[in-house]
C-alpha cells in the first residue's frame, strides 16, 4: 500500500487551563446578587442627595458586574462523548474533555467535536478487481476521533475527510485482489473476507490518521459480480465446482480399483493377466465414476473368445 507522504500535522490535541465550574457559578451568583445590592442602594444614596459617594459606589458596582458577567461567560458545559476544543485569537489553546460544568479562559471560542463512536457505511461501489472483472462493492467503517485539535484543524470537515478517504481505500483494495481465487490459493475478496478486511482497516486508518481519527473496524457489506457478467462468472463457479467434484471421485475411485487388486493378488483369489486387469480397473471405473445407477450384464463367455 503506498499513500502520499503528507506534512506534519500543525497542531496537536492538548489539555488546556480549566476548573470545575459549580464553585465559579455559586460565586458568581452570590457576587452578582451582592453587586445588584450595591448599585441599587447606591442609586437611592445618590438620589438623597451623596452625588459624589452615590456615584463612585454606582461605577464601582458596575465594574464588578461587568467583572462578573466576564466571569460566569467562561462557564461551558461538556456533555459526556463530547469535548471543547478551544482558541484565543485564532490560536488552538487546549481541548477540554472532563464532562460536566467547567469553568475556563472566558475569552476564548469553544468548539463542540464529538469524540463518541461513528459507522460509516459506503455506497454500492462499481470497481474493477485484480483481473479487470466488474465488481460491486461496499464497506462499513467504525470509527471515532481521536486527536481533537487535527480534526478542527488539519482538515476542512473531518467527516466528510473520512468518507471520501474510505471509498478511496476501497477501491484500491478491490483493484489490488481479485473477487475470486479459483483454488489456487492466493487472497480473493470473496474467500478471505477477514484478511481483507483487516487491510481495508489499516489502509483507511492511515489515510485519516492525518485527521486524528482512529478506525476501529471495517467490514464488507455487499461484495457481488455486477449485473452484466453475473451469469457468466455463475456458469464458471457451477464449472469449477463439477470438475472438483470429479476430481475427488476420480481419486477415490482408483484408490478403490487399487485397493481391490491388492486384495485378489494378497488373498490368491483369482489370477489375472494383464489384459484381465485391464478389463477390470475399467469396468470398476466406469461403476464407481458413473453418475447414473449402472446396468449388469452377464458375460456367458470368456474374454478370449
Amino acid at each position: 500500500m503506498s499513500t502520499t507522504d503528507l506534512p506534519e500535522p500543525q497542531v496537536r490535541e492538548h489539555g488546556t487551563l480549566e476548573r470545575p465550574g459549580l464553585p465559579f457559578l455559586i460565586g458568581g451568583a452570590i457576587g452578582l446578587l451582592a453587586a445588584a445590592g450595591v448599585l441599587i442602594g447606591a442609586i437611592f444614596i445618590t438620589k438623597d442627595g451623596s452625588t459624589a459617594g452615590g456615584v463612585s459606589l454606582i461605577v464601582l458596582s458596575g465594574l464588578v458586574l461587568l467583572g462578573l458577567i466576564v466571569l460566569l461567560a467562561g462557564l461551558t458545559i461538556v456533555a459526556p462523548g463530547y469535548a471543547r476544543v478551544l482558541q484565543f485569537l485564532g490560536r488552538y489553546v487546549g481541548t477540554v474533555r472532563t464532562s460536566g460544568l467547567r469553568w475556563v479562559n472566558p475569552f476564548t471560542t469553544r468548539t463542540v467535536v464529538s469524540t463518541r463512536i461513528r459507522n460509516h457505511e459506503t455506497s454500492v461501489l462499481k470497481v474493477n478487481d485484480a483481473e479487470g472483472n466488474p465488481i460491486e462493492i461496499a464497506a462499513v467503517i467504525v470509527w471515532q476521533v481521536q486527536d481533537t485539535a487535527r480534526a478542527s484543524f488539519e482538515v476542512d470537515d473531518f467527516v466528510q475527510f473520512v468518507s471520501i478517504q474510505t471509498e478511496t481505500a476501497i477501491r484500491h483494495i478491490a483493484n489490488a485482489y481479485p473477487y475470486d481465487s479459483h483454488g489456487d490459493g492466493s487472497l480473493s475478496l470473496r474467500d478471505n473476507a477477514d484478511e481483507i478486511t483487516e487491510k481495508l482497516a489499516t489502509e483507511v486508518g492511515v489515510r485519516v490518521e492525518r485527521a486524528g481519527v482512529r478506525v476501529i473496524e471495517s467490514r464488507l457489506t455487499h461484495l457481488a459480480y455486477s449485473p452484466e457478467i453475473a451469469q457468466a462468472m455463475l456458469r464458471r463457479q457451477q464449472a469449477g465446482a463439477v470438475v472438483a467434484a470429479r476430481q475427488l471421485v476420480v481419486e477415490g475411485a482408483v484408490g478403490m480399483v487399487e485397493m481391490a487388486l491388492d486384495k485378489l493378488t494378497e488373498n490368491d483369489i483369482v489370477e489375472l493377466d494383464e489384459e484381465r486387469k485391464a478389463a477390470m480397473v475399467s469396468n470398476l471405473l466406469v461403476v464407481l465414476c458413473g453418475d447414473r445407477d449402472t446396468q449388469p450384464v452377464i458375460n456367458a463367455g470368456s474374454l478370449y473368445t
